[in-house]
């Protein structure tokens, strides 16, 4: 898998929730590193970008209990193809294994599953590296939050949690978490799980429709093959990014190095609408842009850092890039 990302619907609910906590919503964003026409784009998101906005909704509002406290301002999360293949499912179980079996088309940090086993029945999302940190925390608090407001929707009601388990050991107090949501808590246990009654899994859904079902399904297959096309084009870009200086960037040596023929190569990349060369010139640019802008290396190391064999050569891509030399360009921005 290449960069974990999340969908841009993660960003908006979270934007939407520190709107409605009445928390200064410019600063978070800022601090955060994040652009407010970037809430507004349909393109997936860094994980990192998450990362970002836990810690400085946490540093803005002073509240250790963040993630918690927004859960409760988050909206309901709609209109995505996750919703709309649950509630054209027969019952609340079938729903609920179609979503996990999808749950990427949210968000990379999701690897949830359903187990039922010793007459228990749970969801966990396995044990996870990051389990102490602060982020882990805050968005662990959160998605509960929203699941629990999405299953109980789906379940006009019914959806109770037993209990829930969490994979860190400092969090609220114990009253806090029963009072948002509505069962005890346990801390510093070796998953996050949410616990049920494994009988809700046959509560039938009145919107369920076979037909719906089937065009949802299509349609979110298509969206994880989208997914994987986005994949691989970060991996060609770090591929890229291993063998530039080299001088042997090619579609050749890039496909040997993600084990692929060069021909499945270039048709992949063509289905995910752009071509090796264009991911090679892009990336080029970019450095470019970024070594003349940032640093003092000379253009000649640049020529030499970017994969060009000829000086003249880089001159004339860079033109082509930006409308200006490279001693122009650099002159302006780090003037």
């Amino acid at each position: 898998m290449g960069q974990l990302t999340d969908a841009s619907v993660v960003l908006r609910l979270g934007y939407q929730a520190i709107r409605r906590a009445g928390l200064p919503t410019e600063d978070i964003l800022t601090k955060a590193g994040v652009a407010l026409n970037q809430v507004e784009q349909n393109a997936r998101t860094p994980l990192s970008a998450q990362y970002a906005f836990w810690i400085a909704a946490e540093e803005v509002s002073r509240d250790p209990d963040i993630g918690l406290h927004l859960g409760e301002h988050l909206p309901l999360y709609r209109g995505q193809v996750i919703e709309h293949l649950f509630i054209s499912s027969e019952n609340f179980g079938e729903g609920l294994k179609r979503a996990l079996a999808y749950q990427r088309l949210i968000s990379d940090a999701f690897h949830a599953r359903l187990v039922i086993e010793d007459g228990q029945c749970y969801l966990t999302n396995g044990e996870q590296p990051w389990a102490e940190s602060i982020v882990n925390r805050h968005f662990s608090e959160c998605a509960i939050s929203g699941i629990l407001r999405f299953f109980k929707f789906i379940t006009e009601g019914r959806f109770e949690p037993l209990y829930i388990d969490f994979n860190f050991s400092q969090g609220a107090k114990e009253e806090e978490y029963f009072r948002v949501y509505g069962c005890p808590v346990s801390l510093g246990q070796k998953e996050t799980r949410l616990y049920f009654d494994q009988s809700i899994l046959d509560f039938p859904l009145w919107q369920a429709e076979p037909e719906l079902l089937q065009l949802h399904e299509q349609l979110a297959i298509e969206k994880l093959q989208e997914l994987a096309r986005y994949d691989l084009v970060g991996e060609v870009r770090r591929a890229i990014g291993s063998t530039l200086e080299s001088g042997e960037t090619t579609l050749e040596t890039v496909a040997a190095q993600l084990a692929i023929t060069p021909r499945r190569l270039r048709t992949q990349l063509s289905e995910a609408n752009t071509s090796f060369q264009q991911i090679l010139s892009d990336y080029r640019c970019r450095l470019a842009k970024k070594l003349l802008a940032n640093t003092n290396e000379s253009v000649e190391r640049i020529v030499y850092l970017t994969g060009f064999s000829e000086p003249s050569t880089f001159y004339r891509a860079f033109k082509r890039w930006t409308n200006e030399t490279p001693v122009e360009y650099r002159k302006r921005k780090q003037r």
